[in-house]
């Protein structure tokens, strides 16, 4: 099979019929072996009925209806790990990325022979909050991990067979796709493109922020490394504070007097310890989740016809 198209779907009914009707045009123009992946991620509403539909009309359909919801990135490792194209393109079909890109990718792979082609936003759709949450999200995931992440990378993306197995290899429970797209690695190229918007995002601050912790936690040790040196850097200021006051005392018999230098003091430090054991409990729930290795998702079943009617 020359081409595998994956898409996920969540409250994606009012998209999924033009969604179909465009990739498959697109599709058509690179080759006619090609198959189309609809992973159904727990999606509330009738998604999954319109899929099996597609399914029933067109051979070249295949639809994984997942147990329950297991989110985003966890539904496209699904769908990867079941497409069997020399290429495959993985797009979200809410159709704020075009189906049309698909083309346009194929063009920019065949040009520079390389394994991925992604895109990136030249500007971050929607309101201010969305754009400016979203720049310091990348600053600060690239300051704290040491790792040159994209800036603004989306979805949409089309990539060999050769890439697809080496980015399966990952196993981690707590995935973060943007990092492991990232790091293994290959000649890959970015295509800027303009993304759509389709209404309000459903990704508020603090569903960033724990993207953005998460993000930190699973590509670096940085954050463990600072606690050392800032422990270590209070304790020093803390010896020299200890000294001082004892020499005070010895030589002109002068005391501090008053305790509220010495609350402050404890607050300050009681609030470090905490923030400290919390950024610590992080790593360590990681490993107690990594080492369960439950599966990325369940699928509860599969629709798809056999190859020979492909």
């Amino acid at each position: 099979m020359d081409l595998s198209i994956v898409t996920t779907m969540y409250g994606s009914a009012p998209y999924l019929q033009e969604f179909y009707e465009r990739v498959a045009d697109e599709a058509q123009k690179i080759t006619s072996s090609y198959e189309i992946i609809f992973v159904n991620d727990g999606s509330p509403d009738n998604s999954l009925d319109i899929a099996v539909k597609l399914y029933e009309n067109d051979s070249k359909v295949r639809v994984l209806d997942l147990s329950r919801n297991f989110g985003h990135h966890k539904a496209m490792m699904t769908g990867l790990s079941h497409a069997r194209g020399k290429l495959v393109f993985l797009i979200d079909c809410d159709l704020e990325e075009e189906p049309e890109l698909l083309d346009v990718f194929y063009q920019k792979r065949m040009e520079l022979d390389c394994d991925v082609v992604y895109g990136v936003q030249k500007n971050r759709k929607g309101n201010w909050f969305e754009k400016v949450t979203g720049a310091i999200y990348y600053r600060l995931l690239r300051q704290l991990s040491g790792i040159d992440f994209p800036k603004n990378v989306v979805t949409v993306r089309l990539m060999t067979r050769r890439y697809v197995k080496s980015l399966l290899r990952h196993r981690e429970r707590e995935l973060d796709m943007a990092g492991i797209w990232y790091i293994t690695g290959y000649k890959q190229v970015s295509l800027t493109i303009i993304k759509h918007s389709k209404g309000e995002t459903t990704y508020n601050f603090s569903k960033k922020l724990g993207i953005l912790i998460n993000a930190v936690t699973s590509f670096s040790n940085r954050p463990l490394i600072f606690i050392f040196y800032l422990g270590l850097l209070i304790s020093s200021i803390s010896a020299y504070c200890i000294l001082d006051l004892v020499a005070r005392k010895i030589l002109f018999g002068i005391g501090l007097e008053g305790w509220t230098s010495l609350i402050v003091s404890i607050w300050f430090i009681g609030g470090l310890i905490i923030s400290f054991l919390g950024i610590i409990g992080i790593y360590i729930s990681k490993i107690f989740i990594e080492t369960k290795q439950r599966p990325y998702s369940i699928i509860r079943e599969i629709y798809q016809h056999s190859l020979k009617q492909k």
